[in-house]
């Protein structure tokens, strides 16, 4: 992984002295609450329900193990001892005091992370797949062009006070386990007909109040002109994207009104001049990061271990966890496995400071004392050889991360919902808990294969409702909780956005509207269909139709 040099590190000391300053100066009453909005969104510090929220970058997802004893240090010291991972491969502290978290700020800059840029109208943390680097689909590994993006973008001037906040998604695969279709800006690497890599553009995506998926405005840009192509698409958003409504001033409003080929040709024309500058990337620059992404000394073993085949066969148990949270590698003999922190009763996402402890423990045992967070809010080792996956599952299972629902019903996106967010319409947590209590049968889970459901507290879609299999989003209608449903949402390659079944549901509806659905599409499916499929073949009526007859 990335390690930080001398102005990463200046940068980092710099801003949390600079943070310690502005916050003992909030605390005293010499900046107003207004003054120091700005300041403290800047370093990932909101203002909730019941506390503050810290957002931690976890840049392009990945995490050592000692970041992430850090991390668990963090949430038992100045915490409530657990941290919660979020769709943005981030990790949130929803209860810190405010005069610690300079302290906190200078404990992250110790094992090399940082708050920064995770609020605020800039550029976010840049995603990337989960399995980058040991993917077999993979065209190229996208965690050094992920860093690259992040360099670049990290305290840029131009890009400090952008009309809205702003996501950059890179994906290396045509699989696209990134999302990129719902990011600000996507990059697929691709290859041109003579063999050289580059990036396929998407621009104007994104989910809340409107959403949209992306538009391909160039099929094939140059790898060494990836900043200067980003630096064209920002200054065209910082020139005509409005400032004056921010429900209208996202990227994805300024390309609807503006019409995607005509955005396309403003970039274009701001590109050239760009084309060959100082920001081209060198082939040594990519060279160099990617260096510090190079595998690990991974040992020579056989394509198939036969403990692993021996423990499938003889514990239905393990081969279940083996089916479902156990993923190709594409070197011999070796698994990516990830930690499932969907098991029932506990808050999507969440993970105390001893898991946090035990996992970097395993992580150093097993997995090269790497580990990923993926956008679906769940853990992942990179790197376990199979031999090792029947010493591994126990030790998992025992710490409650080894729940076999990986892509399956239970294994639900959701945001903290009116349980924590100040901007929240409704809780989201114990509708996840409610549908989870309700297929709690995992045989039956998996008979119904993968099916995706999304939850989000409100409008600002940070749950991803959106693009769910199932949709649920949590509105006000009267002061009261309620939740709209939509179906048929899709996320990868083939994204699709969810459509709204009817009127919204009380919260003690929501395990009876799940049930009614499963059962049409149960009813209805083809052999080995998915949801969304069945959902496109026979439409949303027969879905309604038992949903509300149900309901009434």
């Amino acid at each position: 992984m990335y390690r930080y040099d001398h102005y990463d590190h200046r940068l980092l000391a710099e801003r949390v002295a600079q943070f310690r300053d502005q916050t003992r100066r909030f605390v005293a009453g010499e900046l107003t609450a207004d003054e120091f909005r700005p300041l403290r969104l800047q370093n990932g510090l909101y203002i909730q329900k019941h506390a503050p929220m810290l957002r931690i970058a976890i840049p392009y997802g990945v995490l050592s193990s000692a970041q992430l004893r850090k991390l668990a240090h963090i949430g038992r010291k100045y915490d409530r001892g657990y941290g919660h991972f979020t769709t943005r491969q981030n990790l949130q502290f929803n209860g810190p005091r405010l005069e610690d978290v300079p302290d906190i700020l200078e404990e992250l800059a110790s094992v090399e992370m940082h708050a920064i840029q995770t609020s605020g109208n800039c550029v976010r943390n840049v995603t990337t797949d989960h399995f980058a680097g040991i993917a077999a689909d993979e065209i190229v590994d996208p965690r050094p062009y992920a860093e690259l993006v992040r360099q670049w973008a990290a305290f840029h001037p131009e890009f400090a006070y952008l009309p809205r906040k702003f996501k950059i998604g890179v994906s290396g695969t045509p699989a696209d386990r990134v999302a990129t279709l719902i990011h600000d800006i996507g990059l697929h690497a691709v290859r041109n007909a003579g063999g050289e890599t580059g990036f396929r553009v998407l621009v104007g995506g994104g989910l809340g109040r409107t959403p949209m998926l992306g538009h391909a405005i160039r099929e094939f840009l140059p790898r060494a002109e990836i900043l200067n192509y980003l630096d064209a698409i920002l200054r065209v958003y910082n020139r005509f994207g409005r400032r004056d409504n921010k429900w209208k001033a996202r990227i994805k409003i300024l390309i609807k009104d503006m019409a995607p080929e005509i955005f396309a040709r403003h970039v274009e024309a701001e590109w050239q001049p760009l084309r060959g500058g100082p920001e081209t990337v060198p082939d040594d620059e990519i060279a160099r990061l990617a260096a510090f992404f190079a595998p690990p000394p991974y040992e020579r073993v056989a394509d198939h271990d036969a403990a692993f085949r021996a423990a499938i066969g003889a514990s239905r148990a393990f081969a279940k966890w083996a089916e479902r949270n156990v993923f190709a590698h594409k070197v011999p003999g070796h698994a990516a496995v990830t930690l499932s922190l969907k098991r029932t009763g506990v808050p999507p996402g969440d993970v105390t400071s001893g898991q946090m402890d035990a996992i970097a423990d395993l992580a150093d045992a097993y997995s090269f004392g790497e580990l990923r967070v993926s956008h679906e809010q769940n853990l992942v080792f990179a790197d376990v050889k199979q031999s090792a996956l029947p010493a591994l599952w126990p030790e998992l299972k025992g710490l409650g991360l080894a729940t076999p629902n990986v892509g399956l019903l239970t294994d639900i996106v959701c945001c903290p919902g009116g349980d924590f967010c100040s901007l929240a319409n409704a809780k989201s947590i114990p509708i996840a808990e409610a549908i989870q209590r309700r297929f709690d049968d995992l045989d039956y889970v998996h008979d119904l294969g993968e099916i995706d459901i999304n939850i989000s507290g409100c409008m600002n879609a940070c749950g991803h409702h959106h693009i769910g299999n199932i949709g649920v989003l949590g509105v006000d209608k009267g002061g009261s909780e309620w939740y709209q449903v939509s179906i048929g949402g899709a996320q990868g390659a083939s994204a699709a956005l969810g459509r709204v079944i009817g009127p919204s549901f009380a919260a003690s509806e929501m395990p009876d509207v799940i049930s009614s659905l499963i059962e049409v599409y149960v009813e209805r499916r083809f052999d080995d269909e998915r949801f969304a499929d069945t959902v496109r073949r026979i439409g949303l009526e027969p879905f309604k139709e038992r949903v509300y007859a149900a309901a009434h």
